[in-house]
């Protein structure tokens, strides 16, 4: 059974509410030497506002991710608490945090991009003093009648 349009709608207003909330909480309220520079991107809520998934990136070494992780891991009461006091809902959603794997999916396509760049460069290097292998045109066209051709048809006739 899926979720009502005026569900879906109220659970994005809520995903929109709790984002904010969140990150101005973890920017006023949370103290956490552990905490990289963090931004939230995203959050889901259920059909039925009972759970939310908090998207985030966190910039920096792969050390300072998992210190971030660790810093919401231990501040998920406070926001938790937060989310509830600032949303008015009733029941407050519990939180998960998930590290968005969008900045690192971006990289890896630009740099894919930038080698497609690099090899179409080098065709068209290659491809400036290139010659056709064969004739400019390789197709077939129709015969065209020549004068000869027009001479012989005379006399068989």
């Amino acid at each position: 059974m899926g979720v009502s349009p005026g569900a879906a709608a109220r659970a994005r207003k809520l995903a929109d509410r709790i984002k904010v909330v969140v990150a101005e909480t973890i920017e006023m309220r949370v103290k956490d030497p552990r905490l990289g520079f963090l931004t939230i991107t995203d959050v889901r809520v259920t059909g039925d506002f009972r759970d939310a998934t908090v998207f985030y990136t966190v910039y920096g070494s792969d050390e300072e991710r998992i210190g971030t992780a660790a810093a919401l891991e231990s501040a998920k009461g406070v926001l938790r608490s937060e989310v509830g006091k600032q949303t008015g809902v009733r029941h407050t959603p519990s939180l998960t945090f998930i590290l968005d794997a969008l900045p690192d999916t971006s990289k890896s396509i630009e740099d894919l991009l930038a080698k497609a760049a690099l090899a179409d460069a080098e065709l068209h290097k290659q491809a400036d003093g290139a010659q056709y292998a064969g004739e400019a045109d390789p197709y077939r066209k129709p015969r065209e009648d020549d004068e000869d051709d027009e001479s012989e048809d005379d006399e068989t006739a």
